[in-house]
């Protein structure tokens, strides 16, 4: 069976991502699970004795919303599952690709407010997954 990797985050957006990626799933008969990194590295220049705490809440969060989001997959039918990973994303992303076997990994389309823009995606960070990981990037 084949897996979808869908990198999520939370927000409307995110909910948009994953619907595609139920979509996705149901059309390509795979497994789907679902990936969000608690990336708190933009706090390294606060207070370091906080970081640990917000690591903490941020692996919470991301669980939370994951359960959420494979609630949604498995109600449409779609075999799904969900990772926490902590730390920098592209690296996270990468390693889960690899455990779960991932054919597709599915990236969603940025705010327009976004630091991340989506010529970086398609451009930059795509390729680079695709390199790394041998599966199919798809930015939804």
């Amino acid at each position: 069976m084949s897996v979808i990797l869908c990198a999520t985050r939370g927000g409307e957006a995110s909910i948009r991502t994953q619907q595609r990626a139920i979509e996705l799933a149901k059309e390509r008969e795979a497994k789907l699970v679902f990936i969000f990194v608690a990336d708190v590295s933009f706090m390294d220049h606060f207070t370091k004795p906080r970081v640990p705490g917000m690591e903490a809440e941020m692996e919470h969060l991301g669980e939370f919303l994951l359960l959420m989001a494979k609630e949604r997959a498995e109600k449409a039918g779609v075999e799904a599952d969900f990772t926490v990973r902590t730390g920098d994303f592209k690296p996270a992303l990468i390693d889960a690709a690899k455990e779960v076997e991932a054919t597709l990994i599915v990236l969603g389309r940025p705010a327009d407010a976004n630091v991340t823009t989506l010529e970086y995606l398609e451009n930059t960070l795509s390729p680079a997954l695709k390199e790394a990981t041998g599966s199919e990037v798809m930015v939804v």
